[in-house]
Protein backbone atom coordinates (compact mmCIF):
# COMPACT_ATOMS: atom_id res chain seq x y z
CA UNK A 1 0.00 0.00 0.00
CA UNK A 2 1.28 3.45 -0.89
CA UNK A 3 0.42 4.94 2.37
CA UNK A 4 2.29 2.60 4.15
CA UNK A 5 5.73 3.16 2.12
CA UNK A 6 5.01 6.77 2.83
CA UNK A 7 4.93 6.42 6.35
CA UNK A 8 7.49 3.72 6.60
CA UNK A 9 9.96 5.94 4.39
CA UNK A 10 9.45 8.95 6.57
CA UNK A 11 9.88 7.13 9.91
CA UNK A 12 13.44 5.20 8.46
CA UNK A 13 14.11 8.47 6.54
CA UNK A 14 13.74 11.11 9.99
CA UNK A 15 16.47 12.88 12.30
CA UNK A 16 14.10 11.93 15.03
CA UNK A 17 12.11 8.34 14.24
CA UNK A 18 10.10 8.18 17.61
CA UNK A 19 8.79 12.03 16.59
CA UNK A 20 7.91 10.96 13.65
CA UNK A 21 6.65 7.40 15.02
CA UNK A 22 4.35 10.31 17.41
CA UNK A 23 3.15 12.36 14.62
CA UNK A 24 1.49 9.82 12.77
CA UNK A 25 0.16 7.80 15.52
CA UNK A 26 -1.90 11.18 16.30
CA UNK A 27 -2.74 11.72 12.75
CA UNK A 28 -4.18 8.20 13.13
CA UNK A 29 -6.52 9.40 16.27
CA UNK A 30 -4.61 6.51 18.25
CA UNK A 31 -3.56 6.11 21.76
CA UNK A 32 -0.22 4.86 23.11
CA UNK A 33 -2.73 1.93 24.86
CA UNK A 34 -4.10 0.85 21.59
CA UNK A 35 -0.90 0.70 19.67
CA UNK A 36 0.90 -1.25 22.25
CA UNK A 37 -2.12 -4.23 22.73
CA UNK A 38 -2.14 -4.38 18.66
CA UNK A 39 1.11 -4.79 19.13
CA UNK A 40 1.30 -6.91 22.30
CA UNK A 41 3.73 -4.62 23.96
CA UNK A 42 3.44 -2.42 26.97
CA UNK A 43 2.63 1.44 26.21
CA UNK A 44 5.71 1.90 27.78
CA UNK A 45 8.00 1.03 24.72
CA UNK A 46 5.40 3.81 22.49
CA UNK A 47 6.45 6.41 25.12
CA UNK A 48 10.19 5.83 25.32
CA UNK A 49 9.94 5.29 21.32
CA UNK A 50 8.40 8.88 21.00
CA UNK A 51 10.28 10.52 23.71
CA UNK A 52 13.64 9.14 22.19
CA UNK A 53 14.46 7.41 25.88
CA UNK A 54 14.89 3.91 23.73
CA UNK A 55 17.12 3.55 20.79
CA UNK A 56 15.05 4.06 17.27
CA UNK A 57 13.10 0.78 16.03
CA UNK A 58 14.96 -1.18 13.29
CA UNK A 59 13.36 -1.26 9.83
CA UNK A 60 10.98 -4.46 11.36
CA UNK A 61 9.70 -2.59 13.82
CA UNK A 62 8.83 0.01 12.26
CA UNK A 63 7.07 -2.31 9.45
CA UNK A 64 5.14 -3.50 12.76
CA UNK A 65 3.97 -0.39 14.24
CA UNK A 66 2.59 1.03 10.77
CA UNK A 67 0.67 -1.82 9.74
CA UNK A 68 -0.38 -1.33 13.40
CA UNK A 69 -1.77 2.03 12.11
CA UNK A 70 -3.08 1.03 8.51
CA UNK A 71 -5.07 -2.08 10.40
CA UNK A 72 -6.47 -0.05 13.72
CA UNK A 73 -7.38 2.16 11.28
CA UNK A 74 -8.91 -0.42 8.67
CA UNK A 75 -11.16 -1.73 11.46
CA UNK A 76 -12.58 2.09 11.93
CA UNK A 77 -13.54 1.89 8.31
CA UNK A 78 -10.23 3.23 6.82
CA UNK A 79 -10.98 7.31 7.58
CA UNK A 80 -7.29 8.23 7.00
CA UNK A 81 -6.79 5.46 4.53
CA UNK A 82 -9.52 7.19 2.60
CA UNK A 83 -8.22 10.76 3.40
CA UNK A 84 -4.69 10.06 2.04
CA UNK A 85 -6.17 8.07 -0.91
CA UNK A 86 -8.43 10.25 -2.73
CA UNK A 87 -5.75 12.30 -4.09
CA UNK A 88 -7.59 15.12 -2.37
CA UNK A 89 -5.56 17.68 -0.52
CA UNK A 90 -5.50 16.00 2.74
CA UNK A 91 -5.77 19.07 4.79
CA UNK A 92 -8.38 20.18 3.29
CA UNK A 93 -10.47 16.39 3.79
CA UNK A 94 -10.99 16.48 7.32
CA UNK A 95 -13.31 13.21 7.14
CA UNK A 96 -15.31 11.05 4.63
CA UNK A 97 -16.92 7.39 5.01
CA UNK A 98 -19.15 5.67 3.10
CA UNK A 99 -22.27 3.10 4.19
CA UNK A 100 -23.37 -0.24 3.68
CA UNK A 101 -26.96 0.90 4.38
CA UNK A 102 -29.48 3.65 3.88
CA UNK A 103 -29.64 6.47 6.50
CA UNK A 104 -32.36 9.15 6.68
CA UNK A 105 -31.39 12.32 6.23
CA UNK A 106 -34.20 13.42 8.95
CA UNK A 107 -32.65 11.10 11.46
CA UNK A 108 -29.20 12.31 10.60
CA UNK A 109 -30.57 16.40 11.08
CA UNK A 110 -32.05 14.92 14.23
CA UNK A 111 -28.63 13.68 15.56
CA UNK A 112 -26.52 16.93 14.58
CA UNK A 113 -29.27 19.27 15.77
CA UNK A 114 -29.37 20.48 12.39
CA UNK A 115 -31.70 23.34 10.70
CA UNK A 116 -33.18 23.20 7.61
CA UNK A 117 -32.62 26.76 5.79
CA UNK A 118 -33.82 25.60 2.66
CA UNK A 119 -37.40 24.72 1.44
CA UNK A 120 -36.05 21.50 -0.31
CA UNK A 121 -37.99 18.22 1.49
CA UNK A 122 -35.35 15.45 3.57
CA UNK A 123 -37.32 12.62 2.75
CA UNK A 124 -34.26 10.66 1.49
CA UNK A 125 -31.20 8.51 2.26
CA UNK A 126 -27.57 9.09 2.59
CA UNK A 127 -24.42 6.28 1.71
CA UNK A 128 -21.56 8.58 3.29
CA UNK A 129 -20.21 11.96 4.16
CA UNK A 130 -17.56 13.67 3.60
CA UNK A 131 -16.41 16.53 6.09
CA UNK A 132 -14.33 19.78 4.42
CA UNK A 133 -12.35 22.74 5.26
CA UNK A 134 -14.56 24.85 3.53
CA UNK A 135 -12.16 27.49 3.09
CA UNK A 136 -9.25 25.34 1.99
CA UNK A 137 -11.60 23.49 -0.28
CA UNK A 138 -12.08 26.22 -2.50
CA UNK A 139 -8.82 27.64 -2.30
CA UNK A 140 -7.10 24.44 -3.25
CA UNK A 141 -9.05 21.81 -5.01
CA UNK A 142 -9.41 21.50 -8.65
CA UNK A 143 -11.62 20.94 -10.47
CA UNK A 144 -11.03 16.79 -11.07
CA UNK A 145 -10.37 16.95 -7.16
CA UNK A 146 -13.99 17.64 -6.60
CA UNK A 147 -15.45 14.57 -7.66
CA UNK A 148 -13.24 12.37 -5.41
CA UNK A 149 -14.65 13.56 -2.66
CA UNK A 150 -17.63 11.98 -3.27
CA UNK A 151 -16.27 8.59 -2.29
CA UNK A 152 -18.11 5.78 -3.44
CA UNK A 153 -21.34 7.12 -4.00
CA UNK A 154 -22.96 10.72 -4.65
CA UNK A 155 -26.11 9.62 -2.25
CA UNK A 156 -24.11 11.63 1.00
CA UNK A 157 -23.60 14.56 2.99
CA UNK A 158 -21.20 16.91 2.15
CA UNK A 159 -20.19 18.96 5.26
CA UNK A 160 -18.43 22.38 5.10
CA UNK A 161 -16.89 24.07 8.56
CA UNK A 162 -15.55 27.73 8.40
CA UNK A 163 -18.11 29.01 6.59
CA UNK A 164 -18.87 32.99 6.60
CA UNK A 165 -21.72 33.11 4.54
CA UNK A 166 -21.85 29.98 2.55
CA UNK A 167 -21.94 31.24 -1.05
CA UNK A 168 -18.66 29.65 -2.51
CA UNK A 169 -19.68 26.40 -1.57
CA UNK A 170 -22.93 25.98 -3.31
CA UNK A 171 -21.42 27.86 -6.41
CA UNK A 172 -18.64 25.37 -6.40
CA UNK A 173 -21.53 22.48 -6.42
CA UNK A 174 -24.05 24.17 -8.94
CA UNK A 175 -21.46 23.98 -11.34
CA UNK A 176 -20.09 20.39 -10.88
CA UNK A 177 -22.04 17.68 -12.72
CA UNK A 178 -22.30 15.29 -9.30
CA UNK A 179 -24.26 16.24 -6.59
CA UNK A 180 -24.92 15.65 -3.46
CA UNK A 181 -27.74 14.35 -1.55
CA UNK A 182 -27.50 17.14 1.09
CA UNK A 183 -25.24 20.17 2.35
CA UNK A 184 -24.10 21.02 6.21
CA UNK A 185 -22.91 24.11 6.97
CA UNK A 186 -20.75 23.38 10.59
CA UNK A 187 -21.24 26.62 12.57
CA UNK A 188 -21.69 29.54 10.10
CA UNK A 189 -21.37 32.73 10.57
CA UNK A 190 -24.43 32.83 8.95
CA UNK A 191 -26.09 31.34 5.85
CA UNK A 192 -26.64 33.91 2.80
CA UNK A 193 -29.41 34.21 0.79
CA UNK A 194 -27.92 33.57 -2.69
CA UNK A 195 -26.75 30.00 -0.97
CA UNK A 196 -30.22 29.07 -0.04
CA UNK A 197 -31.42 30.38 -3.53
CA UNK A 198 -28.90 27.80 -5.20
CA UNK A 199 -29.76 24.46 -2.62
CA UNK A 200 -33.12 25.11 -3.96
CA UNK A 201 -32.15 25.39 -7.64
CA UNK A 202 -30.16 22.14 -7.14
CA UNK A 203 -33.07 20.68 -5.24
CA UNK A 204 -30.30 19.91 -2.48
CA UNK A 205 -31.23 20.04 1.19
CA UNK A 206 -29.09 23.05 2.43
CA UNK A 207 -28.99 22.68 6.54
CA UNK A 208 -26.53 24.15 9.51
CA UNK A 209 -25.65 22.99 12.95
CA UNK A 210 -24.38 24.37 15.75
CA UNK A 211 -22.21 21.69 17.08
CA UNK A 212 -18.58 21.50 16.19
CA UNK A 213 -16.49 19.32 13.67
CA UNK A 214 -15.07 16.88 16.40
CA UNK A 215 -19.21 15.98 17.32
CA UNK A 216 -20.56 15.66 13.64
CA UNK A 217 -17.46 13.96 12.90
CA UNK A 218 -18.22 11.64 15.71
CA UNK A 219 -21.95 11.09 15.22
CA UNK A 220 -21.54 10.61 11.58
CA UNK A 221 -18.67 7.70 11.86
CA UNK A 222 -20.88 6.16 14.59
CA UNK A 223 -24.09 5.47 12.25
CA UNK A 224 -21.79 2.63 10.19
Amino acid sequence: MELEEKIAGEITMSDNPGKTIKKWREEFRISQLELSEYLKITPSVISDYEKGRRKSPGVASIRKIVNALIEIDKARGGPVIRRYSTGVPSDALIDIKDYNHDISLERVMRLISGTNCSSVGLNRYIRGYTILDGVKAILSFSYSEYSKIYGWSSQRIIFFTGVKMGRSPMIAIRVHPLKPAAVVYIQPDRVDELAIKLANIENIPLLNTDLDVKTVSQIMSSLR
